[in-house]
Formats: structure tokens, C-alpha cells, sequence
């Protein structure tokens, strides 16, 4: 039984991120998704990184009605910034029965030979990779750890979801209701 770990900031979470979580539970074999909510992506910059917490809420309000995707804070005990290889190591220990899968976009494929220790994550893991649109993976096809999957592909990001907000869009449909209301009640990203 696997469990796929779709790591991210989740700054905030919205629909796209749900599409592909729902699509790696559903279409490709595991049994369950967590979303790991990281307090800080080393390869980005922490400004404009909104409280953990409240990513954390919000991603437990947009999947609350779920029984196959879990969200976790698994690296909010662990040192900052979180590298992947640490966490997986940690959750490894903590749950030694279960077999993890990373989930990953194809841009993160791309620049996965900066991560940290990024040899041990081939070498110890399967990783499913979501398609991007203009992200090109011939170098990884053949690799026996790396599964190209299928997944549908969507040009959102929580990126256009923050500018949206602070020129006072409407993003409505981008984020599930209870996350917007969740928004909307803190005044973020305004």
C-alpha cells in the first residue's frame, strides 16, 4: 500500500493542487495522498510566505471532505528550511510499514539535481511526476525510479492566485469555498 507525498507551500492551496492529489489517490495506484505543507521550500524565497499555519488550515479546509488525501505537518517539528531527504527519512522512522512515493510537477523533476542528496531520493523512492506545460522530461523517461504520469494538466498556480487577490479579483472556482471564506475572514494576500 503506498502513500504518495505531494510536498508544497500551498501558498494557498487551490484547485489545481486538488486535481493532481485526487488524480495521483485515484488513477495511479496509491492508496492514500498527504499533502505535506512546507514551512519553507529551500529554492524559495521566504518572503511573501504567508504563516504555516493558516497554509496548514487551508489545506485541511480544501480537503476536509476527503477520505483518500491527508494533509500533514510533518515538517513543522523538523529544522528549517525542510529538505526532502530529512523528511523522508524522518517518516521512514515514524512509519516503518508504509512504502512512500513522491509526487512531484515536472519543473521540480527538472532542477531535482540541486536538491539535497537528490541521488538517495532516486535510489530509495519511486517519484510520480505531474506533466507542466513547456517542462521538458526526455532526460528522465527511462529512469526506473521516475513514473510520467498522466495527470491534467492546469496553468494555476498559487502565484496568480495572490496577484488576483491583491488587485482585487474575484477567485472564485481557483480555491474551494471554504478556503476563500477562510481568506477572506484574515483579509490575506490583500
Amino acid at each position: 500500500m503506498k502513500t504518495g507525498l505531494f510536498f508544497g507551500s500551498f501558498n494557498p492551496i487551490h484547485i489545481g493542487h486538488l486535481i493532481i492529489a485526487n488524480y495521483m489517490a485515484g488513477f495511479t495506484g496509491l492508496k492514500e495522498v498527504w499533502l505535506v505543507v512546507s514551512p519553507h521550500n529551500p529554492l524559495k524565497n521566504k518572503n511573501g510566505l504567508t504563516n504555516m499555519y493558516d497554509r496548514l488550515e487551508m489545506a485541511k479546509l480544501a480537503t476536509e471532505s476527503s477520505d483518500h488525501i491527508k494533509v500533514s505537518d510533518i515538517e513543522f517539528g523538523l529544522a528549517q528550511p525542510s529538505y526532502t531527504v530529512d523528511t523522508l527519512a524522518f517518516l521512514q522512522e515514524k512509519y516503518p510499514g508504509k512504502e512512500f512515493v513522491l509526487i512531484m510537477g515536472a519543473d521540480n523533476l527538472s532542477s531535482l539535481k540541486k536538491w539535497k542528496n537528490y541521488e538517495v531520493l532516486l535510489k530509495n523512492y519511486q517519484i510520480y511526476v505531474y506533466p507542466r506545460p513547456g517542462v521538458d522530461l526526455s532526460e528522465w523517461e527511462n529512469h526506473p525510479s521516475i513514473t510520467i504520469t498522466e495527470t491534467p494538466q492546469m496553468d494555476i498556480s498559487s502565484t496568480f492566485i495572490r496577484k488576483a487577490l491583491k488587485e482585487g479579483r474575484n477567485v472564485q472556482y481557483f480555491v474551494p469555498d471554504k478556503v476563500l471564506s477562510f481568506m477572506d475572514n484574515k483579509n490575506m494576500y490583500r
